[in-house]
């Protein structure tokens, strides 16, 4: 690999840029192809090619696919999936487990002490602080997923504030109907445009008629995988 493109390679990852590494396995020459249509290097790409590649990306899948000019082998690079977790109640504490499962790298943001300890949520990041105060440096990005879970303003309603307008792709939030047209009443106050607090799920999770905290836990993350994986066929 030569220096600039390991440089390329460098500064896609520290920017959290989905892209790929794509190698012509005759001749070894290489580019950069970014998801959202860029590239940089010496391999001509053609129609064929993009979609090829964009498909792998979406798909977290490396491997040997057959362009026009012969075999490409795409190495995938894709910034983590990450869950920020709202809330360390009842149904955070499996969702964090299946989350962790499914591939997330979870974190769990309560600053009530007593709710996000080490013994209720076993090998998962916790945040003691209020959301507001701990969401930029989390930086929330399109790899992100958001879901608030605690019923109370005070730490919800924070929350939404400071991911509403990131890069998140899925921010959810649980409460029923009454509760979350309240929330967006609030948030509405607060100078929220509509199509900003559209972005929120709420009520929270596929409607499975689920009941217990892991049911509910297992409605939220079916949804956010369908999120995850209709949002990147936009991006497409």
């Amino acid at each position: 690999m030569k220096t600039e493109t390991l440089q390329r390679v460098l500064a896609g990852r520290e920017a959290k840029r989905q892209f790929a590494l794509v190698t012509h396995l005759e001749s070894g020459g290489q580019s950069i192809l970014y998801l959202d249509g860029a590239d940089e290097g010496e391999i001509e790409v053609d129609t064929g090619l993009r979609q090829a590649v964009d498909d792998a990306i979406r798909d977290d899948r490396s491997g040997t696919v057959v362009g026009s000019d012969g075999d490409m082998f795409v190495e995938v690079f894709n910034p983590p999936l990450r869950l920020l977790i709202v809330g360390a109640v009842h149904i955070a504490q499996p969702l964090a487990r299946m989350a962790s499962v499914a591939g997330y790298d979870v974190t769990v943001i309560d600053p009530r002490g007593s709710f996000a300890t080490d013994d209720r949520f076993p090998g998962v990041t916790l945040v003691n602080e209020w959301p507001d105060e701990a969401m930029p440096p989390l930086d929330p990005d399109r790899r992100t997923a958001v879901v608030t879970l605690t019923h109370d303003p005070k730490i919800d309603d924070p929350a939404l504030a400071a991911v509403l307008r990131s890069d998140a792709f899925y921010i959810g939030a649980l409460g029923s109907r009454k509760t979350h047209a309240a929330r967006v009443g609030r948030l509405t106050e607060s100078g929220f445009a509509p199509d900003e607090i559209g972005r929120i799920h709420g009520p929270v999770g596929l409607s499975l008629g689920a009941v217990s905290p892991a049911e509910i836990a297992v409605s939220i993350l079916a949804q956010v995988t369908q999120r995850l994986h209709d949002k990147e066929r936009v991006a497409a």
